[in-house]
């Protein structure tokens, strides 16, 4: 035999290499590369992300709504605010007109020496004029949360209308009577006037400013108007005056009945309410709000009414002159007017302050309508 023969070994029944599934059930250990870095301790685990995911879009949702809300809601409040604006800004000129008709009534009642059917035709005009201003009210679209306080607005105007055209018919229905009761015929339709002014106050400007103050709408103002500027001239004792006064201006000539005449009651120093003198000299102290209050009084038994009252104040280089006028005196009645913004005074120097009423038809005593204050001005 070959002795490479006995070199042969048969392994049949050697140990098996290891299996695959035995190799694996060994831990591996990898070795860092070379360069690289440890990672750190690992992250949440993953199934937290999509959940975080989730949070941070509602958060942005909710962050944008959110802005446009806040963004409508400041669209919105602007919007009001103008709507408020807009239409006040409309009824103030309205406001305006009539309270500017209430002064033309007024001025036409107070006329001297007017006459019936000229008062009447005058009253017509007045009347005509707040049909426009209803018109134009309820040609207004007010926000919606005014609408019972428009109304009531358009209520104040049609009363309005109501009431001076009340007086120019009444006027010329009794031009030729001379009954004792058309004074309370006129007081009817007069009333209505003052009670124009007051649904004006309570039903329209005083809610209206309750409801945009609620609805915080600021600087708007529900605009004030005032059609009755002497209430005492629209009264039943008033109106048995008036009629007097006019139809002594209607009589043959338009010669006045009755007694008629003024007088001047006393002259103070405003502001130290000192009464001036006329039978000896007054020292004036000369402060910058210097003033004078002349008081007169209807010493006849009519209604006097358009009496201008005149103050004069001597001075070298030209005097000062001021004048004032009293619209309407009752008999028995006193009213006194107020001259100020006098400029420059004389200082130091004897000088004389006059005061003139101007007399009214039918006067005869007008000595009594003037008076002279002789006065040195001082700076105290």
């Amino acid at each position: 035999m070959d002795p490479r023969d006995n070199d042969i070994e048969f392994d049949f029944f050697d140990e098996e290499p290891a299996t695959t599934e035995a190799q694996s059930s060994q831990p591996r250990v990898r070795l860092p590369r070379r360069g690289g870095r440890i990672r750190g301790p690992a992250g949440p685990p993953r199934t937290l992300t999509p959940l975080l995911r989730l949070l941070a879009l509602v958060a942005i949702i909710v962050a944008v709504l959110v802005f446009f809300g806040l963004l409508l809601q400041s669209c919105a409040s602007t919007s009001k605010h103008d709507a408020y604006k807009s239409y006040m800004a409309k009824v103030s000129t309205i406001a305006q007109s009539s309270a500017s008709d209430g002064a033309q009534l007024a001025t036409d009642l107070t006329t001297p020496g007017v006459k019936v059917s000229d008062l009447a035709s005058k009253l017509d005009g007045v009347a005509q004029q707040e049909r426009q201003n209803v018109a134009a009210s309820e040609r207004l679209n007010p926000p919606g949360q005014l609408r019972t306080e428009h109304e009531d607005l358009v209520e104040a105007l049609q009363l309005r209308v109501s009431g001076v055209q009340g007086l120019a018919d009444t006027f010329r229905e009794t031009a030729s009577s001379k009954a004792t009761t058309d004074a309370a015929l006129l007081a009817v339709p007069a009333q209505r006037l003052l009670a124009s002014d007051v649904i004006w106050d309570d039903l329209f400007r005083g809610p209206a400013t309750a409801q945009m103050k609620k609805d915080g709408v600021s600087g708007v103002v529900a605009p004030e108007s005032n059609f009755v500027t002497n209430p005492s001239l629209i009264t039943e004792q008033s109106m048995v005056l008036v009629l007097q006064r006019l139809r002594g201006a209607s009589t043959s000539g338009g010669t006045p009945t009755g007694i008629h005449g003024t007088n001047i009651v006393d002259t103070k120093v405003l502001p130290s309410g000192q009464t001036l003198s006329p039978g000896s000299e007054n020292t004036v102290t000369a402060t910058t709000d210097l003033a004078f209050v002349v008081t007169i009084a209807d010493s006849g038994d009519s209604q006097e009414v358009g009496i201008k009252v005149t103050l004069t104040i001597q001075k070298p280089r030209g005097a000062i002159v001021r004048t004032q006028t009293v619209d309407l005196i009752n008999p028995s009645q006193s009213k006194s007017v107020t001259f100020k913004n006098l400029g420059q005074v004389p200082f130091a120097q004897r000088t004389t302050v006059n005061v003139d009423v101007a007399p009214v038809p039918g006067e005869h005593n007008t000595a009594n309508n003037k008076a002279a204050y002789p006065v040195i001005f001082s700076l105290g």
